[in-house]
Formats: C-alpha cells, sequence, structure tokens
C-alpha cells in the first residue's frame, strides 16, 4: 500500500496535491482542481493546504 507523503516528483509548491494524488492513484490535476473548488466555494483552501502540508511533513520524520 502507498504511504501518504509530499511528492518529490509531482509538486507545484509543497507536493501536498501531488502526493496525495499518488496515495490515491489518480492524476494530480484532479486533486488540485477539487483543492481550488474547495477553496472558492468552501474558503478553507490556503489553511487546509497548510495543515495538510504540516501534518504530511510530521509524519514522514
Amino acid at each position: 500500500m502507498a504511504k501518504l507523503a509530499l511528492s518529490q516528483n509531482n509538486k507545484v509548491l509543497a507536493g501536498v496535491c501531488g502526493g496525495i494524488a499518488e496515495y490515491l492513484n489518480v492524476d494530480a490535476k484532479i486533486i488540485r482542481i477539487v483543492w481550488v473548488l474547495a477553496a472558492i466555494f468552501a474558503g478553507v483552501g490556503l489553511v487546509a493546504y497548510l495543515l495538510v502540508w504540516i501534518i504530511m511533513l510530521l509524519m514522514n520524520k
């Protein structure tokens, strides 16, 4: 089973969306689009991104 981690190969900012895409075995563009839509319509985008980034960093230490 894949490990949830920041992507080293498929990253734009920190590799969060790429890491989630690799874990779920989907295209990273889909995750990025969903993330942007959630940010626009739900208003949690940047804060959620930072929280997931920190969690993924701590999980892999």
